[in-house]
């Protein structure tokens, strides 16, 4: 049984969705739009501001698709009415960020400047040279873009120098001397 999956979705005050008949559904709202191809087997049915979907059958694949396919209409009504956002820490001694028209410049360490252009529904914010902020409605992109950031110098384990999420905890180790 797909405990995610059987859980009815609340359409929040607007919010639209729409489903057409190639299971293709749209969610408008404050933040922008979004849509998402659902699986043929999946059904979506909107009643009273409320969206269920049912399975066709209790095959493992169709099981599979039920809580999946839940969850990403879930996250298009949230990032649509909320929106996501991914906060990263800088460490370093001159290491900073600093955003110039649509791209963030990270000086983390190379011999050049390190340039991330804005995705198309991603916005970076720099509130402090050590803090980048990624912003967007799709959950997707914004953690993929807030992984490419961090990506471009991950924090190493000895000094805890470089970019890591605001949560993450950086396991350290000891260094040679320490026996």
């Amino acid at each position: 049984m797909s405990r995610i999956g059987y859980l009815p979705i609340d359409i929040p005050k607007g919010v639209t969705v729409t489903v057409d008949e190639n299971n293709l559904v749209t969610v408008k709202g404050a933040k922008g739009e979004l849509s998402q191809s659902i699986h043929r087997d999946i059904s979506v049915k909107m009643e009273d501001g409320i969206l269920n979907l049912e399975r066709s059958s209790d095959a493992k694949f169709q099981r599979s698709l039920h809580g999946l396919s839940r969850s990403l209409i879930a996250n298009m009504v949230e990032g649509v009415s909320n929106g996501f956002q991914k906060n990263l820490d800088i460490n370093g001694v001159g290491y900073r960020a600093q955003k110039q028209g649509n791209k963030l410049v990270l000086t983390v360490g190379y011999s050049h400047p390190v340039e991330i252009a804005e995705a198309d529904g991603v916005e970076f914010e720099v509130p402090a040279p050590n803090k980048i902020i990624v912003k967007g409605a799709d959950k997707q992109k914004v953690g993929a873009m807030a992984a490419k950031i961090r990506a471009t110098r991950p924090p190493e384990p000895y000094k805890g120098k470089g970019i890591k999420y605001e949560n993450e905890r950086i396991i350290r180790k000891e260094g040679k001397t320490g026996a």
